[in-house]
Order: structure tokens, then C-alpha cells, then sequence
């Protein structure tokens, strides 16, 4: 939720409690460890630090062991203890959903009515599964019926950095279309999408739902100001991707790109 009309209207508008108070938010970060190596800010008192230095006033995290451990439901369970022990109301706790997994519907259950959380985030490519498979459509019809906000990252590593016994391809939006108009109601952000989703496959999901992107795989000079070219501005969100990126990557992504004072105060701030 970056954006005043994007972060804000997108937090206010359902279930969970993602309120959006005025500042930074930042909709795409991770807690834990990433498995291949030590990052700066891995730490939560740490990473909670350095957000709080710049400026945030709320992330939005998801799980780094969602994508490799079996047993979703404890790793839901400890991001929202960690998010609660150490986010002072900073962090808000995105739960992970497997639906290839048996009972990930008590998963979705658990998010909602134990955790409180205001949304998911889905890992298909690392989970197996594609977003045409039935139970994907399953999966964000309860979603939606339950206001939650579904956040879908379509890539986590660049391909030149995979170790070579683990290299997973980008979740394929193949399908994701046709679901996203068959599926009212939903309210979905993209994340780590702008290394690859350009153009009029970008714009074709943008126009077929509520549908948000986030910055932090953004590339070139100028960047943001390309992507406002082709997305709306209350679609397009702040997302550093932290730890796994720099944060001040983001950041930089604001400076340097040629925007109106208005572009530049929407993006990254957010309204009541």
C-alpha cells in the first residue's frame, strides 16, 4: 500500500486490520532467513529498525520459510508472533496458503480468525502449482469472499543469482486473467512483476480487476515514470522488498525517476 488512492484504498476497503495510517508503507517485505545466504536487516529487531529509519510506518511481510517448509501452518503461526513481539503495529503479517497441501483451507482459516491477518501471499512457482490449476480459482474465490488481500509474487531471486540445485522458474500468469474476471470482489498486488510484466499483458490485468503493482524489481532509468505510463497511479504501490533487497533501492527508484510533486507524494505516502 503505497499509494494515498492505491495503498489507502486498498487497506481500508476489507477484512483484516491493515489500517493505513499516514506515511510509508511498504507492501512487499520478508522476515527470516533466506535459505543461500546472510542479508543485512534478516534479523526483525534489525529489519524493523531500518524501516522505522526510513521513514516506514507499516510493512506489509510475508515468510521466507513459506517457501520451502511443508508445515504452512507454523510458519504462519510464528510470522504473526513475530510480527507481534517485535513490530510495534509496523508489521503486518501476510500468511502463507498452499493449496496443493492438505487442509490449506484451516490454513486460510487460521490467517483469518486466529491471526487477524488483512491478507495472503501466494508462491506458486515454488509451491507447484499454476494459476490455471481449479484449485488456484478456489483458493482466491474464499479469499475474496473473506475481503482478504491477495498478494502474488510472481518471482523471488533473479535467474543469475539461483544456486544451480535450486533454480525455479517465474510463476506464469497464464490463467490469471480469466480468474481475476471470474473472481469478484478480489483485490490483488503483484509483487516483484516488473522484471518481465510489461506492456499490454501488464495493462490487460490492471484493467481486468483491482489489481496493484509494487516497485521494488523495477529497472532502468526512469522507471517509475515508464510504469506510470502504463498504470494508473492509484494502482501503482511502494515495495522495496526488504531484506532481500536494499531498501534504499526503492527509495532511489522515487529520486531518480522525473515525477510531478503529485506522483511523488502519492506513491509513497498513504491516507486515512
Amino acid at each position: 500500500m503505497a499509494a494515498a488512492t492505491g495503498v489507502g484504498a486498498l487497506a481500508s476497503a476489507g477484512g483484516g486490520q491493515a489500517a493505513a495510517p499516514k506515511g510509508l508503507i511498504d507492501v512487499n517485505t520478508y522476515l527470516s532467513r533466506w535459505a543461500l545466504r546472510h542479508l543485512p536487516g534478516e534479523d526483525t529487531a534489525d529489519l524493523v529498525s531500518r524501516l522505522r529509519r526510513h521513514g516506514v510506518v507499516q510493512a506489509w511481510v510475508g515468510s521466507v520459510d513459506s517457501l520451502l517448509h511443508r508445515d504452512v501452518a507454523t510458519v504462519n503461526a510464528r510470522l504473526a508472533d513475530e510480527c507481534h513481539r517485535y513490530g510495534e503495529g509496523l508489521l503486518v503479517p501476510f500468511g502463507s496458503i498452499n493449496p496443493k497441501l492438505p487442509d490449506w483451507q484451516d490454513d486460510l482459516r487460521r490467517c483469518v480468525q486466529e491471526h487477524h491477518m488483512p491478507g495472503i501471499r501466494l508462491h506458486p512457482n515454488y509451491h507447484g502449482y499454476a494459476l490455471n490449476d481449479p484449485d488456484s480459482a478456489k483458493l482466491l474465490r474464499l479469499a475474496a469472499e473473506r475481503g482478504l488481500i491477495v498478494q502474488l509474487a510472481l518471482i523471488m531471486e533473479d535467474e543469475r543469482t539461483m544456486h544451480p540445485l535450486l533454480r525455479v522458474e517465474p510463476t506464469s500468469v497464464t490463467g490469471l486473467l480469466g480468474l481475476l474476471k471470474q473472481t469478484p470482489g478480489l483485490r490483488m498486488v503483484l509483487l516483484n512483476s516488473q522484471r518481465f510484466l510489461r506492456g499490454q499483458a501488464l495493462a490487460d490485468l490492471l484493467a481486468a480487476g483491482e489489481v496493484y503493482v509494487e516497485i521494488a524489481m523495477l529497472e532502468g532509468v526512469g522507471g517509475v515514470t515508464n510504469l506510470l505510463a502504463q498504470a494508473p497511479l492509484n494502482r501503482v504501490l511502494f515495495g522495496s522488498y526488504a531484506p532481500l533487497f536494499y531498501f534504499e533501492s526503492a527509495l532511489l527508484k522515487l529520486q531518480e525517476s522525473p515525477l510531478s510533486e503529485e506522483q511523488l507524494g502519492a506513491i509513497p505516502s498513504a491516507s486515512d
